[in-house]
């Protein structure tokens, strides 16, 4: 069984930033792909970026440039940096695991979730 719990999010102005941290049980965490996703009010939740094993790192278009994903083994911790924020990323944002296979933009393929955090951006 594996454990996320999200912290960092809150209410920023258009162009802030704002780092969101997800920390992770599991004995193999540097194994799992990570990703986080996000879930505006009235839409799906949908994918925002993940982070493989060998770091290699994946984004949707709306936040590349603008967002980092990394990754603390030793710590069991998985980042969002977020940058330049828009009205348009507030959202609940959820830090997800896969423990056995590569990063996904499908979040089906998730096999553990967090209890998520509210980033609210004002305009």
């Amino acid at each position: 069984q594996v454990q996320l719990v999200e912290s960092g999010g809150g209410l920023v102005q258009t162009g802030g930033s704002l780092k969101l941290s997800c920390a992770a049980s599991g004995r193999t965490f540097s194994s799992y792909a990570m990703g986080w996703f996000r879930q505006a009010p009235g839409k799906e939740r949908e994918f925002v970026a993940a982070i493989n094993w060998s770091r290699s790192t994946y984004y949707t278009d709306s936040v590349k440039g603008r967002f980092t994903i990394s990754r603390d083994n030793a710590k069991k911790m998985v980042y969002l940096q977020m940058n330049s924020l828009k009205p348009e990323d507030t959202a609940v944002y959820y830090c997800a695991a896969r423990p056995r296979g590569s990063s996904s933009y499908y979040q089906h393929e998730y096999d553990y979730w967090g209890q998520g955090t509210q980033v609210t951006v004002s305009s």
